[in-house]
């Protein structure tokens, strides 16, 4: 789905820009004027109010002292002059039962104003000026001989200051339209100055692009910088012009050898296809040696493990023949004494005795023998089935390790399994088996090659999301740097000739990347050990499905 691309052009960038930051600057500049303005007019008013609170505090001294409010009445009438003033109280403090008390003195209310009621309560909250509205408030003490005789309230009339605050708006406002559209003009005109000769080397460009005429050259322009472009621009137009000319001649020349070539290429071109004819059957054949070779590697290993499990086995069959034995002779005995009525209750005891130690000898044997049994068979269709199954990957490894005791027992190396009991996947068995015991006699006929006691760790873990890790560790002599490279190669040994074929880690590799769909890495050093990290795809299976299934 195609999506289409905005451009903006110099032309309207250049003006948006630079309106952009003009008309910031300019309303950031009146914004502050107009602040300013209306602080210094809200000043003035606030200051004015106060001069006559204090005029009135003072000339209402005497009528308080004298409690003459009628001539202060007459003296507030001479506020009407003032026409912002609309009301004015005066409050006189007298003395009841030895307590201060307001009482109203006098009141001037402008012409058409109502009067308002006495402001006792508000005493201490005007003694700042204070802005309602389109209302001034404030209140001013009456003192004579750092003596309170009252309060003076006055109320006027914020409108002067709403008239000059518009008033400056709109002044402000048309100055700067004005002067935005003043630049605006400005900016259009030096637009046009520096967008045109650019617009004429773009048309230049667009129609060498069209008909690869490279002939054309760009016109001189009187802006410095342009100027300048324009030079390299016919200099690079001249040097493309001579370029094409010459390799027009070079491709002449490529034709002519080309001609020449292609009679060569086209017999090398059949003897190629006759070898490749002869290489392919080749690989076909060494392919199907390979497979073969590596199929003979499974026989074997399971010849071996058969032979390993079958002389195991042996051991408590044997015991177990031996104890049933014992135990025929002891109870024909029994049988003689009971028929010739000469049998003893001590030699009765003995014989339960035997017979319980016997059976139980049996037991133990016949039980061990059905484990390994089971075990290797469970191995041994593993190893032979493709198929996917749920199991418990410690169980799955107590079974290889079980089948391999035959080989085992004899060394002392130590095999550590870390794996979570209730991991329990559905994946294919055997190519695990497979990989498993490679890596385990891989470590034991070569890693621990002259260590009599060697420690192989192995740690099984779920990575991500339905993915598991098998990480294979062992304490052995480690691999060569030339040889780690190679390892996964077929026919890759240090047993040449002492019995090794070198398809064991080539079989462990095409199992875990072909049969299992994963991956394998290597890690190892000269006397450091091996290590070896195996991550494939699996399904988990939660505890409570493997419960219903079984």
């Amino acid at each position: 789905m195609s999506r289409k691309t905005r451009f903006l052009s110099i032309k309207s960038l250049f003006v948006w820009v630079v309106m952009a930051i003009t008309t910031l600057a300019l309303v950031l500049a009146t914004s502050i004027s107009l602040i300013t303005q209306i602080s210094s007019y809200k000043k003035e008013l606030i200051d004015e109010v106060n001069i006559y609170a204090e005029l009135i505090s003072r000339n209402a001294t005497s009528s308080i002292q004298f409690d003459d409010n009628l001539t202060e009445e007459e003296n507030l009438k001479g506020l009407s002059v003032a026409e912002f003033i609309e009301n004015v109280h005066i409050y006189k403090i007298d003395q009841v039962d030895s307590k201060e008390q307001l009482t109203f003195f006098a009141s001037y209310n402008k012409s058409g104003i109502a009067p308002i009621t006495a402001m006792y309560d508000r005493i201490d909250e005007l003694a700042t000026p204070k802005l309602t509205g389109s209302l001034f408030e404030v209140i001013r003490p009456i003192r004579a001989n750092d003596r309170t005789l009252g309060y003076v309230y006055l109320r006027s009339s914020a409108r002067a200051l709403d008239e000059l605050t518009l008033n400056s708006v709109l002044i402000s406002v048309s100055v700067l339209v004005v002067t935005i559209i003043a630049c605006f003009i400005l900016t259009l005109s030096l637009q046009r100055a520096i967008t045109d000769p650019i617009g004429q080397l773009v048309n230049l460009v667009q129609r060498i692009s069209r008909q690869k005429d490279y002939s054309g050259r760009a016109d001189k322009t009187s802006i410095k910088e342009l100027d300048i472009l324009a030079d390299s621009f016919n200099d690079m137009l001249e040097r493309t012009q001579e370029h094409m000319q010459g390799q027009a001649e070079a491709e002449n020349e490529q034709r002519r050898l080309q001609a020449s070539l292609e009679e060569k290429v086209n017999q090398r071109t059949t003897a190629l296809k006759e070898a490749n004819q002869e290489l392919i059957q080749t690989l076909e054949k060494l392919h199907q040696f390979q497979r073969q070779m590596v199929q003979n590697e499974k026989m074997a290993s399971l010849g071996d493990m058969v032979a390993g499990v079958a002389h195991e086995v042996n051991t408590p069959i044997g015991l177990g023949v031996t104890a049933s034995t014992m135990m025929l002779d002891r109870l024909n005995s029994l049988e003689k004494e009971f028929e010739g009525k000469s049998l003893k209750a001590s030699t009765l005891s003995k014989f339960i005795a035997e017979g319980q130690e016997n059976l139980n000898i049996i037991y133990r044997n016949l039980n061990r023998a059905a484990e390994l049994i089971s075990s290797f068979k469970q191995v041994a269709v593993d190893q032979s089935s493709e198929n996917s199954r749920v199991f418990s990957f410690a169980q799955l490894m107590d079974e290889i390790l079980l089948s391999m005791r035959p080989k085992l027992k004899k060394l002392h190396h130590n095999i550590n399994l870390h794996c979570a009991d209730d991991l329990f996947i559905e994946t294919k068995a055997g190519p695990i088996n497979q990989i498993m015991i490679n890596l385990i006699m891989n470590s034991i006929i070569h890693g621990f090659e002259f260590v009599d006691t060697g420690q192989i760790d192995i740690y099984i873990e779920m990575v991500g999301e339905g993915k598991i890790s098998i990480v294979y560790k062992d304490n052995g002599k480690g691999i060569p740097e030339h040889l780690r490279k190679r390892i996964f190669d077929p026919f890759v040994t240090t047993k040449r000739g002492q019995g090794g074929s070198g398809l064991g880690m080539h079989l462990v590799y095409n199992l875990v990347t072909q049969a299992l769909n994963g991956s394998i890495s290597i890690t190892s050093e000269e006397s450091q050990g091996v290590e070896f990290q195996i991550i494939f795809p699996v399904k988990r299976i939660d505890t409570d499905e493997v419960a219903k299934s079984s």
